[in-house]
């Protein structure tokens, strides 16, 4: 006997099928985004003879580039397939030119950062040519690095916007803006946790650029995205946004007033302004899979413009 035939419908259903990502990809994006600006911030530091502000800021923009390739890695499976992105130079694929951008970021950040641990290496090494080499190239490395860096901060926005995820898409001029942002908050709170106060100065100036256009950025994408705006600001999405506006906010306030005399403030401010973007991009990353899950993201905006461009004529 044939069983009887259940009745199902398309209606309801998502049209845009959601990425398979894990949380590995969202933290991916934060650490690409810290060390992006931890790199300026090392190379600020260095310029203007802050020691202990650019060792900061080199140190942890390797460790950061270091563990967001391997997050990456992680995602696609085998460590080869993102050596074979390398194969070909797409300037049409976010994917190909960020693969690229990172092998030109690595080297100088790499380079920059080694020359940082010479003191605690073995003598032998210290005094060998190659110790020598790595402080002869610390600074045009370290200078080569910051000049990638903002390509490094903001390329994940434009491998997110050019998906057909209707809130990440929507959001594709916005997007940039919020990722340079929070970065720079970021890494501001990184050079908060770890400079001295004395030496803390352009940390802090860097709060507050990346909070004013990380969290001025974010009051657009929620205000007027129109219908792609909700999904900013429901559900999980707005409250994981809320709480990365309040800890940016909080930290670049508490970094303001009281970080300039007090170094347990000063810590404080920078864990807040890290946890902020940790934040950030995890909200960023869940309001484009619920936008992808509920199709009227996808169908109602389409059917705005099918309206507004009138019906089609058959000769057309």
């Amino acid at each position: 006997m044939v069983p009887e035939a259940e009745f199902t419908s398309y209606y309801g259903r998502p049209v845009v099928k959601a990425p398979r990502w894990s949380w590995d990809i969202p933290a991916y994006l934060f650490l690409g985004g810290l060390s992006g600006g931890s790199a300026m911030l090392g190379a600020g530091g260095d310029l203007s003879g802050r020691p202990a502000l650019r060792r900061a800021g080199r140190l942890g923009g390797l460790a950061a580039i270091t563990a967001s390739v391997g997050l990456l890695v992680h995602d696609v499976g085998r460590p080869e397939r993102f050596l074979n992105m390398l194969r070909v130079a797409k300037p049409t694929s976010p994917m190909s030119m960020g693969t690229w951008i990172i092998s030109a970021y690595a080297p100088g950040i790499g380079v920059a950062a080694v020359s940082e641990l010479l003191p605690v290496l073995p003598r032998a090494i210290r005094d060998s040519p190659l110790g020598a080499v790595l402080r002869v190239s610390a600074r045009p490395a370290g200078l080569a690095a910051a000049a990638i860096a903002p390509a490094v901060a903001s390329y994940t926005a434009v491998l997110l916007a050019d998906t057909a995820v209707p809130a990440w898409h929507e959001a594709h001029r916005e997007l940039p803006f919020v990722f340079i942002g929070s970065s720079a908050a970021s890494a501001a709170g990184l050079g908060l946790v770890f400079a001295p106060v004395g030496e803390a100065g352009p940390a802090r100036r860097l709060a507050t650029f990346g909070a004013i256009m990380e969290l001025g950025t974010s009051r657009r994408i929620e205000n007027q995205l129109g219908l792609a705006g909700e999904a900013f600001t429901t559900g999980k999405p707005a409250r994981l946004l809320a709480t990365a506006s309040n800890l940016t906010a909080g930290g670049v306030l508490l970094a303001t007033l009281l970080a300039r005399r007090s170094r347990l403030a000063a810590v404080v401010a920078g864990v807040a302004l890290l946890a902020g973007g940790v934040f950030e991009r995890f909200g960023l990353y869940h309001a484009g899979i619920e936008s992808a899950n509920d199709p009227k993201y996808t169908v109602v905006p389409q059917r705005r413009r099918l309206e507004q461009e009138g019906p089609v004529r058959a000769d057309s």
